[in-house]
């Protein structure tokens, strides 16, 4: 049975870590070590007080989150944050972690499975971030409602809503852009006009998006931060069991975002 460090550094390379930037909290990478061997990997969106009590509960060694441990940034571990270290030391549990590395992989990042899912193929990048493009974008002559429909078979699953700004019952889509998580502000607004898109699919945004879209003629479907960001790590969890032989697990923990 292969150890946790074995895994992160099959991780680091397969995801490019070291060549990805990201925000300062996401700390990407092994976050928490462990002694005995990973024979159960478990999988979830995000760390929490809930995701490592399953992760334990499941007889996991190892968890691999896509928001992790220092996401709130530095904290005294005192309260909550000790808890939360105190049982993974008490259970043994490693902790990996893969925010923008896992957003964009080609493969198996959320952003091209979201794509995928919705029945769109992606051509160009999107979401420019500092030297890389988070997202993806595309063309397509496929109407908004159907990408809206689709949204919310995705978005039920996960125990979401989702949010469209208004648009026309015939409206087509015909250049669209995809950024999983937080993927609405005024960057991604601006850099979609550059781009000529005209639909935006992303998790979630602030209000001031949907009245800023609409002035543009961009209709944004705010399709879930939770849902959107859940296909990516599944996938890669699924495949390092695959290629360590372990057992894979995903933690289901809605947040209804």
């Amino acid at each position: 049975m292969p150890l946790a460090q074995a895994i992160a550094d099959r991780l680091d390379a397969l995801l490019r870590t070291s060549e990805i930037p990201d925000y300062p909290g996401a700390i990407n990478g092994l976050q928490f070590a462990n002694r005995r061997d990973v024979r159960r990997l478990a999988t979830a969106v995000d760390y929490s007080s809930f995701t490592v009590e399953e992760a334990i509960r499941a007889q996991a060694d190892m968890l691999l989150v896509h928001h992790g441990m220092f996401w709130g940034g530095v904290q005294p571990v005192t309260g909550i944050v000790y808890q939360r270290v105190a049982a993974l030391v008490a259970g043994d549990v490693a902790v990996y972690s893969s925010h923008l590395p896992l957003d964009l992989h080609p493969e198996l990042g959320n952003n091209v499975l979201l794509a995928k899912r919705l029945g769109l193929e992606p051509s160009a990048g999107f979401a420019r971030f500092k030297t890389i493009d988070i997202g993806v974008s595309g063309s397509a002559r496929m109407p908004t409602r159907t990408l809206v429909d689709r949204c919310c078979e995705l978005a039920a699953e996960c125990g979401g809503n989702v949010v469209a700004t208004p648009y026309s019952a015939d409206r087509l889509t015909r250049h669209w852009g995809i950024c999983t998580g937080a993927g609405a502000d005024s960057d991604t607004l601006r850099e979609a006009v550059e781009r000529g898109l005209d639909t935006m699919i992303v998790g979630e945004g602030p209000h001031h998006t949907a009245v800023q879209a609409r002035d543009l003629g961009i209709v944004v479907i705010y399709a879930g931060h939770y849902a959107t960001e859940t296909l990516g790590i599944r996938a890669l969890g699924e495949h390092i069991a695959s290629e360590f032989d372990i057992e894979s697990l995903f933690l289901e923990a809605p947040t209804g975002l």
